[in-house]
């Protein structure tokens, strides 16, 4: 099964309620890193191992990273989210593996991976001024903010109760 059919698989919509998961946005930055070639350029610069229960490297960091853009703030939480998550993107890796992970990163990694990350970065700059139009910034009162990325999702709004005492309706 290729990696596309996979992840159509995985995120096929049902209004059954079921295979349902939270932090919807948790899609959207696993699946750019993957995409725009960060996952695999960071693949080709850390170690690689063999065995029953090694980790891609790489997909620990892109989890860990992920992981801190959700809120959390120690490997234990990471750890959680990204059991959270392990129907779309697969087991999970441990606090200790992302621990481990961690520790290996020595200097000359760290260089490795910042060069990984430079690159893809350029690359995914340069689709964007390939784009009709530029790229589509942000504007406010007919203001253009400068450095801000736009992300447009369509969401459904909900309502939420809570029997919280003194709680009011939300959103």
């Amino acid at each position: 099964m290729s990696e596309r059919t996979g992840w159509d698989r995985r995120l096929r919509v049902r209004a059954d309620g079921k295979g349902l998961v939270g932090h919807a946005g948790v899609v959207l930055l696993r699946r750019c890193a993957d995409q725009v070639g960060l996952t695999g350029a960071l693949a080709a610069v850390l170690p690689v191992g063999v065995g029953h229960g090694w980790r891609e490297r790489a997909a620990v960091v892109v989890q860990l990273a992920v992981a801190i853009a959700l809120g959390a703030v120690n490997l234990s939480e990471a750890e959680q989210l990204a059991l959270h998550h392990r129907n779309l993107f697969g087991p999970a890796a441990s606090d200790s593996t992302t621990r481990r992970t961690l520790a290996a990163l020595d200097e000359s990694a760290l260089t490795r991976m910042a060069k990984a990350r430079r690159t893809v970065r350029r690359h995914v700059w340069s689709l964007l001024h390939l784009r009709p139009g530029g790229f589509p910034w942000l504007s406010v009162a007919g203001r253009r903010l400068k450095g801000w990325i736009v992300v447009d999702m369509d969401a459904t709004v909900i309502t939420a109760a809570s029997k919280k005492e003194r709680a009011a309706a939300t959103f």
